[in-house]
C-alpha cells in the first residue's frame, strides 16, 4: 500500500511552522497559516491536505471565520478540538480588530498609544517595515479600515522612503498630521544616519504640504525610541 503524504515528507525548511519562524507569518499562504493553527493532520494525512480541504469546502478564509462549529465538524479531518482551535483564533482576531477601532476613536497624544497597537505587529519582523498613521486635526486616527499604512519593506534609505509615497495617502485623506514608525530587526532601536536623514527630509516635505510630522518611532524587539522624546523632532 502506498504511504500517504504527511508533513514529515516535506524538508524541514519547507514546513509551515518553520517557515513562519524564519520568514514571519505574512510570508505564509492561507493554507499554510491554517496548517499552523491546526497543528497536525489525521492518521495518514498531512495537515497541509486538511487545510486545503478547509479552503476548498468554504471557498475563502472569511467564510471559514464565519462557519459555525457544526459546519466545521462536517469537514473530514476536523474534529471537535480542531474546530475549537479555528473558532478561538478567529474570535481573537475579531476582538483585536474591535480594540483597534476603539483606539482609533481617541486622540493619539503619546508614543505609548502608538506602540500599543503596532509593537506586536512589528517587533518580530525579519525585514524593516516603514509605516505611517494618519491623524486629523483632533489627533484622531483617520480611516479605521486602513489606519496603519505600509510605505516600504526592506532596508531603509532615501530611495525607498520617498516623500511622495509617504504623503500621497495623507493628502488624499486630508490628514493634518502623521506619525512615522518602523522596526529594526537587529534589536537595536537607536536611529541610524539614514533614519535621521529620512526623518529630516519628511519633516521638511510636511512643512511645505502643511502636514505635521508628530513623531518617528523605531521599534526593536521589546524596546522603542521616540524621536520626539529624544528631541530629534
Amino acid at each position: 500500500m502506498k504511504k500517504s503524504f504527511t508533513i514529515h515528507d516535506l524538508p524541514k525548511s519547507e514546513r509551515p511552522r518553520e517557515r513562519l519562524q524564519k520568514f514571519g507569518a505574512e510570508a505564509l499562504s492561507a493554507q499554510e497559516l491554517l496548517a499552523v493553527i491546526l497543528g497536525r493532520g489525521i492518521p495518514g494525512e498531512s495537515v497541509i491536505v486538511t487545510a486545503q480541504r478547509l479552503l476548498q469546502t468554504f471557498g475563502n478564509v472569511k467564510a471559514i471565520s464565519e462557519a459555525s462549529f457544526e459546519e466545521l465538524l462536517k469537514v473530514p479531518g476536523i474534529g471537535r478540538a480542531k474546530a475549537a482551535q479555528i473558532k478561538a483564533v478567529f474570535e481573537l482576531a475579531k476582538r483585536g480588530e474591535e480594540e483597534a477601532i476603539k483606539f482609533s476613536q481617541k486622540p493619539v497624544q503619546y508614543s505609548e498609544d502608538v506602540i500599543r497597537i503596532i509593537a506586536n505587529d512589528l517587533k518580530n519582523k525579519k525585514k524593516e517595515y516603514f509605516k505611517i498613521i494618519l491623524l486629523n486635526s483632533r489627533n484622531q486616527v483617520i480611516d479605521i479600515a486602513n489606519n496603519i499604512l505600509n510605505v516600504s519593506i526592506g532596508s531603509l534609505n532615501a530611495n525607498i522612503v520617498h516623500p511622495r509615497e509617504v504623503f500621497k495617502e495623507a493628502i488624499r485623506a486630508s490628514a493634518a498630521s502623521i506619525i512615522l514608525f518602523h522596526n529594526h530587526p537587529s534589536g537595536d532601536p537607536e536611529p541610524s544616519e539614514d533614519d535621521l536623514e529620512i526623518t529630516k527630509n519628511l519633516i521638511e516635505a510636511g512643512r511645505i504640504l502643511g502636514i505635521n510630522v508628530i513623531d518617528h518611532i523605531i521599534i526593536a524587539k521589546d524596546r522603542f525610541i521616540s524621536f520626539k522624546r529624544k528631541k530629534l523632532i
